[in-house]
């Protein structure tokens, strides 16, 4: 049963055949996870840098996974990912486990 302004659809004629992270993402800058309060009126905010992927859809879909396991609000930025909220061991975890190097 549908939720009011809620739409389920299949994104895989979209993707990618390939899974593999060596592909996606050029490993050859450290990423950085830390927080930052300057700027925001008060609010916190984690940022993610040092990800540099081939193309803007790699980074959508991390962005989309990290803000599911999060459970927060998120938005892309030039310098990298940025998430609401202290969330800098959650992200490591999360980042770890996917298989990115820290």
């Amino acid at each position: 049963m549908r939720k009011k302004n809620w739409i389920e659809f299949s994104n895989l004629n979209n993707r990618d055949k390939s899974t593999n992270k060596d592909e996606n993402v050029d490993q050859s800058e450290k990423i950085k996870v830390f927080s930052q309060k300057k700027g925001k009126g008060g609010k916190t905010i984690t940022l993610i840098t040092g990800l540099q992927f081939q193309d803007i859809f790699h980074k959508k879909e991390l962005l989309k996974k990290l803000k599911i396991y999060c459970s927060t609000g998120g938005k892309l930025c030039d310098d990298g990912i940025q998430l609401q909220g202290m969330m800098v061991d959650k992200i490591i975890f999360f980042l770890r486990k996917e298989g990115y190097e820290l």
